[in-house]
């Protein structure tokens, strides 16, 4: 006797948003059901992962995270270029941590200068993240969209606080925005109407709930972002029914488990640890509904696409 599995209705569908430009652009969102549901509809572009590269030698990294990268941590584009040509990155985040004011407080000229030299040496999309300082944001990401207005950069974190400039150098410069928000999904719904009163258009816009890892709060940040889906897809709500991006690698990295060395814990080898937690956090993650994870760590990325291949095969 054949057994009829309900199945959830879906009224609503995430936008699709198109990442850089060219031959090696990448679209994101599309699905019209809840994460891997392909019993229930339809996932036309699978998840991905951005590699992150830090524009700076970074000086808070454990070695295991470090050590893929010892021939290139001095060179942010020789960087960009072994994530690519070495392990395949589908999309690269430069993470401007150098322009924070509490460490080199590097200029808005010189992080935008950089940017555009990562940005001509890479054919995939690039995303840009600042440092959450709203007034240094404001200088160094519009500085960023200026210089580099014909790239389809992916510009954020866009907060409450500094979006008016930022959002308006996007729309000027044509460049993707990362509203970014505090774990909140009403506040993430106000920041997306807030950039739509401002201009921007359905399809620049990602969304950031702001994530964390395993042990660290992943199981509210799942749960906002699980909420976020169920609005987009059965409520109808238009407002939340962009593409969910995850700065996870930083998150993932600074916790104390993962930079505990081997004998100074009972949790075995500090590089699989470290490996085991970006691999899971991002699984998690993208159960929850992330399209693009920005991850660190080679073979913490291996795991995860070999996981997405058989969740979206």
């Amino acid at each position: 006797m054949a057994i009829d599995v309900p199945k959830t209705h879906y009224s609503g569908k995430i936008k699709e948003i198109k990442l850089g430009k060219g031959d090696e652009a990448v679209t994101v969102g599309g699905e019209n059901s809840y994460p891997f549901y392909l019993f229930e509809g339809t996932m036309p572009h699978k998840p991905r992962i951005a590699m992150e590269v830090p524009d700076c030698v970074p000086q808070d990294w454990p070695e295991a995270a470090i050590e893929p990268f010892k021939d290139v941590k001095n060179d942010p584009v020789a960087w960009a270029g072994k994530c690519i040509h070495e392990y395949g990155a589908e999309i690269i985040a430069l993470q401007l941590v150098s322009t924070d004011p509490n460490g080199l407080n590097r200029g808005a000229d010189e992080a935008a200068a950089l940017v555009k030299k990562v940005a001509d040496a890479i054919p995939v999309p690039l995303i840009v993240w600042g440092t959450a300082n709203h007034e240094k944001d404001t200088q160094v990401l519009t500085k960023v969209c200026e210089v580099c207005q014909d790239k389809r950069l992916v510009i954020g974190p866009v907060e409450e606080k500094d979006y008016k400039k930022i959002a308006a150098a996007a729309i000027a410069y044509k460049h993707t925005i990362v509203a970014s928000s505090p774990i909140d999904i009403n506040l993430a719904k106000q920041l997306n109407i807030l950039l739509d009163n401002l201009g921007v258009a359905d399809d620049m816009i990602l969304m950031d709930p702001t994530v964390s890892g395993i042990g660290y709060g992943l199981e509210y940040c799942y749960s906002v972002m699980e909420r976020m889906r169920m609005a987009g897809l059965t409520q109808q709500d238009e407002k939340l029914q962009f593409p969910i991006i995850c700065n996870l690698s930083k998150e993932v990295w600074k916790a104390k488990e993962v930079n505990q060395p081997d004998n100074e814990s009972n949790m075995g080898n500090a590089k699989n640890r470290g490996i085991m937690m970006e691999a899971m956090s991002a699984m998690a993650l993208l159960m929850a509904g992330g399209d693009v994870i920005i991850m660190r760590h080679p073979e913490a990325i291996k795991l995860t696409k070999e996981m997405v291949f058989d969740l979206a095969s």
